[in-house]
């Protein structure tokens, strides 16, 4: 492992899973991935076909060849904390082990090979290396480009990196949490009467919900299904007090064709008659259309092969989505394995997503 006080040179020359190797080794846990991001940023300036640009621990590299296109491969370059799993470890069985090789090392490590292997590409380029993906949504680095230079993110279709165990998911679904809150009246338990439980008046928000039917959309051909659930309750003030309060914690995963808007207001129709006094909203982030009607998509499709899947979960594909970039996740780790101390990945699995997308992108 290299000091942290010193910049490691990256090796661009290796192929991308001893690339991933190289990448482990350098710790970038959430808002420490100054040294990661130099090593960066100092590799890419040394590719004469690349602009390079630096916003904080961001990186974007461009290329500028007047195509008619211009498709953006984005990755995050932090991990969660370090358990232990630090430096990477191969195995015998071709599987390299340690602290972002799924999430998202590997995928960051294509990037890097595609932008030094592929110095005359069919479409013209963007990477995108940002900080603070593992975080609060606050301090997410794609985030702040997009707010402070969208022009760096233009283009006309993107693949996030996110590991998806080198399959397509399209798009990602959006998800909204609100806190649904009832009122009542406390009183000595012994004397119920005299007052009104707001635990109790809780009951028909969760009779909404047992009998809600999720709504199932199908969009570029990829099955959405939607979700709306309760995840927490919280009431009560002491085991002989009737309750004066309530909240219910309701999360709904919905499907990328509904606005951010249309998934609050839906929210509001299903809880209107449900004496909820009071909804906040807790967390709120939009989904991202898969785009994969778009010609680009249509071609990328073609060189990878398989079946394109919806995504359920939300990704940072969304924020492409609010510029009007449709994208896709297609990484090679595997999402089960991401965040655990056993993180790992096939390092076939790694060369094989350089493998299509060099192929998508030479064709």
């Amino acid at each position: 492992m290299q000091p942290a006080t010193q910049t490691p040179a990256l090796d661009l020359s290796l192929d991308a899973a001893e690339l991933t190797a190289q990448l482990v080794d350098i710790p970038s846990v959430s808002q420490d991935e100054k040294v990661l991001a130099d090593a960066v940023e100092n590799a890419l300036r040394a590719l004469p076909h690349l602009t390079v640009e630096r916003d904080g621990n961001c990186v974007v590299a461009r290329t500028h060849q007047g195509h008619a296109e211009r498709v953006v491969l984005a990755g995050h370059l932090d991990t969660v904390p370090i358990a232990g799993n630090v430096p990477s470890r191969l195995d015998e069985d071709g599987v390299l082990w340690g602290c972002g090789t799924t999430d998202m090392k590997s995928g960051v490590a294509v990037q890097l090979r595609i932008a030094a292997t592929v110095p005359a590409p069919n479409r013209d380029l963007t990477f995108v290396f940002y900080d603070a993906e593992e975080i609060a949504a606050e301090f997410n680095g794609l985030g702040r480009l997009a707010e402070k230079h969208p022009d760096w993110l233009a283009g006309d279709f993107a693949v996030l990196l996110e590991p998806s165990d080198t399959q397509v998911e399209g798009g990602c679904q959006g998800t909204l949490r609100v806190l649904l809150r009832t009122a009542g009246e406390r009183a000595h338990s012994a004397r119920s009467w005299m007052g009104s439980n707001a635990i109790h008046a809780a009951a028909p928000i969760l009779a909404r919900l047992a009998a809600y039917e999720p709504r199932r959309a199908v969009i570029d051909g990829l099955e959405y299904r939607e979700g709306l659930n309760a995840v927490g309750i919280e009431g009560g003030v002491a085991g002989n007090v009737i309750p004066d309060a309530c909240t219910v914690t309701v999360n709904f995963r919905y499907a990328p064709d509904r606005s951010a808007q249309d998934a609050l207001d839906h929210v509001r129709e299903v809880f209107a008659d449900c004496g909820v006094t009071e909804m906040i909203v807790d967390d709120h982030s939009p989904g991202a259309l898969p785009g994969l009607s778009h010609p680009a998509a249509v071609a990328f499709m073609a060189a990878v092969g398989g079946t394109a899947k919806p995504k359920f979960g939300w990704t940072d594909v969304s924020r492409f989505s609010a510029l009007g970039v449709p994208a896709v996740n297609y990484g090679p780790g595997d999402a089960l394995l991401a965040h655990k101390k056993d993180e790992r990945v096939a390092t076939d699995r790694i060369r094989h997503c350089e493998e299509r997308l060099r192929a998508w992108l030479t064709a």
